[in-house]
Formats: structure tokens, C-alpha cells, sequence
């Protein structure tokens, strides 16, 4: 039975990813048109990210400017992986473990972006030390309403930028638990400072960035991870010279320069430009006010 199923299964269907040399001799005209239009978006989308970090590196001062340059690249980044994936097959782990790698890196750096934003860590700590924050937030307990709300402090944000350095290095992280937990571990610092923090930064279009940077990591991530367990499971059809997992990974990344690049263009409109520095808090001024008022005290003294 086992050998009569075989028999019936084209042999491309049960081999490794075909060679690059191979997917070029089998594309008709609308293959190699689809191949061309995706390979130009995805050079698009990184001479847009070039340019975007030529105005960014003169416009904006250190260590923003790097911070931000680092999470605008997410999307072409990813593009460009998945654009040498889509070319040579064979290639696909390599560019997904690079693209992840990325991405990994990312994830602390929105965190450190919304800080920035603040001033810095010691902006961020003179703004909100002392003040309770609420970290029942997403994606591991938006639902849990009774977890009290935790007084910010120098030691809080310390380990929330340690649990955001987690990594993430594998395509089916929501299959795996380990690497799972890691992941949820990455993200929620990052959430809790967002929820407490965005309505300082509407001014900087924080929300908006934000929502970009949470597609990127449902679009790399998770769709990625559906389409390998549908290519798996063999629901989605082998096809010659591609096998089910080949052509599932195909098109995975075929969708990621399509969408990246789109994801490209509204990064470009966010972040290129520049923002006046955040006021300081009534909190601030009240003590700068008690500052000035003790010096103008000494001074009559004197």
C-alpha cells in the first residue's frame, strides 16, 4: 500500500528544495514577470530604508537616530531575506534565521525607542519614577484584570530591558513551548511600557509606529508559522519542482515582500521627519520652580 502511494507521488514532491538554477529554467512569462515585479519591491523598499538612514543619521541626534534606524528596518530587512528565499530555495533557513535575528533585535529596540522618546532612562525615571503602571497588558495578561499595578523604579526598568533581550530564533515559535515562552517574554515589556506611556507620546505618532511594528511581527512570525503547519500537514499542494514545504516556504516569503514593502512606505511617512523634544511633566516644572526659587533665596542671602 505504502509503495503503491509512493509510486503515485511525483519524485519532486518527495526531494529537498530545487536548486536556483533549477526555479529559473522552470519559469514561464508570468512566473518571471511575478519574480521581476517582487524583486523590484523588495530593492524598492531597500533604497527607501537607505535613503530614510541618510536623512535620519543627519537630522536626528545620537542615540535616537540609531535606535530608529534599527526598527525602520525591520520591514526591508525582511523583504530582502525573503527576496534571496524566494530565488534560491535552498537558502530559506538562512535567510529566516537572519530575518528572526533581526527582528529579535528589533523588539528591544522599540523598547528603547519609547524610552528615548521620554528622554532617555533618566528622563523616563524622573518622569514616571514612583508612578504605578499597570502590566496587565498583552500578549500574556490582557486578561488578567487583578494583577496590581507596580511602582516604576530604576530596578523594574533594568529587568524590563533584560526580558525584552530575548531572543527569537525559529519559524514555528508558537509551536514550540520553550521558545514560545521566550518570545511572550520579549514582548511584554515592551507592551507595558506602550500602554503607560503612549499618551505622553501622541505628539510623536507613537501609536501609529507601534501598530507597524506589532504587523511586522504578526506577518514574520505568526503567518509564517500557519503556512509551514499547512505545508506540513500537506494542504497546500505539492507542485513540481517545489515540494510541499518548498512551495508553502515560497509562498510565505512571495506574501512577506509584498507586504513588507507596504509596511516600508507607511514607515517612511512615520518616521521620516523630525519632532520637537517632549515638555517636561508638571511634575518637573514644579521642581525646576522649587530649583530656581532656593538659588534666587541664596543669592539675596549672599
Amino acid at each position: 500500500m505504502k509503495e503503491a502511494l509512493n509510486s503515485s507521488i511525483h519524485p519532486a514532491c518527495l526531494q529537498e528544495p530545487p536548486l536556483a538554477i533549477d526555479v529559473i529554467k522552470q519559469l514561464d512569462a508570468f512566473d518571471f514577470s511575478l519574480y521581476a515585479m517582487l524583486s523590484f519591491m523588495s530593492c524598492i523598499s531597500l533604497g527607501l530604508y537607505l535613503e530614510q538612514c541618510v536623512f535620519i543619521y543627519r537630522k536626528l541626534p545620537y542615540p535616537k537616530k540609531t535606535t530608529i534606524i534599527w526598527v525602520t528596518g525591520a520591514a526591508p530587512v525582511i523583504s530582502t531575506m525573503s527576496c534571496f528565499g524566494m530565488w534560491i530555495p535552498r537558502a530559506v533557513m538562512i535567510t529566516d534565521m537572519t530575518s528572526n535575528c533581526y527582528f529579535a533585535v528589533v523588539v528591544y529596540k522599540v523598547l528603547v525607542l519609547l524610552i528615548e522618546e521620554l528622554g532617555g532612562s533618566s528622563g523616563f525615571l524622573s518622569r514616571f519614577s514612583g508612578t504605578t503602571f499597570r502590566i496587565n497588558t498583552g500578549p500574556c495578561c490582557c486578561c488578567c484584570l487583578c494583577l496590581p499595578r507596580v511602582p516604576m523604579s530604576r530596578r523594574l526598568l533594568f529587568w524590563m530591558k533584560v526580558g525584552a533581550l530575548q531572543d527569537i530564533t525559529g519559524t514555528a515559535i508558537w509551536i514550540n513551548p520553550f521558545i514560545g515562552v521566550l518570545t511572550i517574554t520579549s514582548l511584554w515589556p515592551v507592551a507595558i511600557v506602550f500602554m503607560n506611556t503612549k499618551d505622553f507620546l501622541r505628539n510623536f505618532k507613537i501609536v501609529p509606529k507601534y501598530t507597524m511594528y506589532q504587523l511586522v511581527l504578526v506577518l514574520s512570525q505568526l503567518q509564517t508559522s500557519i503556512i509551514n503547519i499547512l505545508a506540513m500537514n500537506g494542504t497546500i499542494a505539492c507542485s513540481p519542482p517545489f515540494s510541499s514545504q518548498a512551495r508553502g516556504s515560497l509562498l510565505s516569503q512571495q506574501m512577506m515582500i509584498m507586504e513588507m514593502f507596504i509596511i516600508t512606505l507607511l514607515n517612511r511617512s512615520l518616521f521620516r521627519r523630525t519632532y520637537d523634544a517632549l515638555p517636561p511633566d508638571s511634575h518637573d516644572n514644579e521642581k525646576n520652580t522649587e530649583i530656581d526659587l532656593e538659588a534666587d533665596l541664596v543669592e539675596d542671602d549672599v
